[in-house]
């Protein structure tokens, strides 16, 4: 048992990449993306409202297996070999905002000598 309010859930199992395909689907591009092997987040089941290729079906324009192909190829393949391993979900920077902080001292720094200018 355990004190948290948030409810279990089971979305927090590794999805495995699938293998590739002659015939990809829009299912198997979403699994590449929850996978994390287009590194744009980490290796968990992101449910949707929507599954991709859904508004291309609704328009009567589906994705063709080419397009799927490509775009599976371009979010695995590509994106590695370029250098972009991991998007930003793998480079959180926790702890203290210094950047941030130094902007605001920086901007009060400004207004207080602006200020102390006007005055004499």
């Amino acid at each position: 048992m355990t004190k948290s309010d948030i409810p279990p859930t089971h979305t927090i199992n590794p999805i495995d990449q699938p293998p590739d395909s002659d015939n990809p689907t829009a299912a198997m591009l979403k699994a590449d993306i929850d996978s994390g092997a287009s590194g744009d987040k980490t290796e968990v089941f992101d449910p949707g409202m929507a599954m991709l290729g859904t508004c291309e079906e609704a328009s009567g324009t589906p994705l063709t297996p080419a397009q799927l192909a490509w775009a599976r190829r371009q979010e695995t393949f590509h994106r590695w070999r370029n250098g972009l391993k991991s998007g930003i979900a793998h480079h959180k920077r926790d702890g203290f905002p210094v950047t941030f902080v130094g902007f605001i001292v920086f901007v009060g720094v400004i207004l207080v000598s602006g200020i102390t200018m006007v005055r004499t």
